[in-house]
């Protein structure tokens, strides 16, 4: 059985839209309650990736540190891959929402963050593994996706977040979208609208990808839409929001090869893969020790 933790250590933007400093000081104050003798401490970031370098010093460190990260998916995506840059160390990770997609906190929480410090221990949780060429692994606690999927993204980046703001970007970058050609073993070459690869059943707030994912099985979810019409792509995005796609296959292990650059979506952040890179993606199963 997991060793229960020893320290908590908060990471939190103090320029979040998502009141992050104020639900730190919050879960602080009611652990501090609780348990006085557990050391809380909370640690503001000063720049982009500060909060992998953070996660990374805590989990360099002595102890049973759980490491809070008080942000979106983005934020707490930095947190997961500082801790996997030490391998074998004893830190655990959690969230605690704060920013506008929280796919990962919804989907996963079982209970109030701050009883589930109190109350559990650590478990395993999987990872999504992803290598670009022979590039150093990037791991993502949700998902990871091609295509459309970080196009919309990268148009929401521009065109700013809200409601009615979030509706046209979303449509107006629909409309304009291009497929991708990826190849899949030789010869094998496809033209593609979206490829995700989910630890995860959800996405964007409102997408359900699978039914029966899980992020503890050993494998994730491939949701491998080839290119179509547009009323097609139309039609699947509806039943996605409205009834789900249903069960979607599994594997623990995908790989292709980029035909041309092409962007990618990270448990919400959005990087590029050059033309010719050959990708790898992988279940990590049980890398990560989190609270949940």
């Amino acid at each position: 059985m997991a060793e229960p933790i020893d320290s908590v250590l908060v990471v939190y933007n103090p320029g979040s839209t998502g009141d992050a400093d104020v639900l730190a000081e919050g879960l602080r104050d009611e652990l501090a309650a609780a348990r006085p003798e557990l050391a809380v401490t909370l640690r503001p970031t000063e720049y982009a990736g500060h909060a992998r370098d953070i996660a990374r010093e805590a989990a360099s460190g002595p102890g049973r540190t759980l490491i809070v990260s008080a942000s979106g998916d983005g934020g707490y995506n930095e947190v997961v891959n500082g801790i996997m840059d030490v391998p074998g160390t004893d830190a655990a990770a959690a969230v605690l929402a704060a920013g506008n997609a929280n796919d990962h906190e919804r989907v996963t929480a079982r209970r109030p963050l701050a009883e589930a410090i109190l109350d559990g221990r650590p478990e395993p949780m999987d990872l999504l593994e992803m290598h670009r060429g022979d590039g150093p692994p990037h791991y993502a606690h949700s998902y990871i996706g091609f295509g459309l999927t970080p196009v919309v993204a990268l148009q929401l980046e521009k065109g700013g977040k809200g409601s009615i703001r979030e509706v046209v970007t979303t449509v107006r970058a629909f409309w304009r979208f291009t497929p991708f050609e990826v190849e899949f073993s030789r010869g094998d070459r496809r033209r593609i609208d979206n490829l995700v690869f989910a630890n995860i059943g959800e996405m964007a707030k409102i997408a359900d990808l699978s039914e029966t994912s899980r992020p503890d099985d050993g494998r994730f979810e491939v949701v491998l839409l080839e290119h179509r019409a547009k009323w097609r792509q139309l039609r699947t995005a509806v039943r996605a929001a409205l009834y789900g796609l249903g069960r979607q296959p599994a594997t623990a292990e995908f790989r292709f090869t980029a035909c041309g650059p092409m962007p990618v979506q990270i448990d919400g952040e959005v990087d590029d893969v050059a033309a010719g890179t050959a990708v790898r993606v992988r279940c990590a199963a049980g890398a990560l020790r989190v609270v949940r």
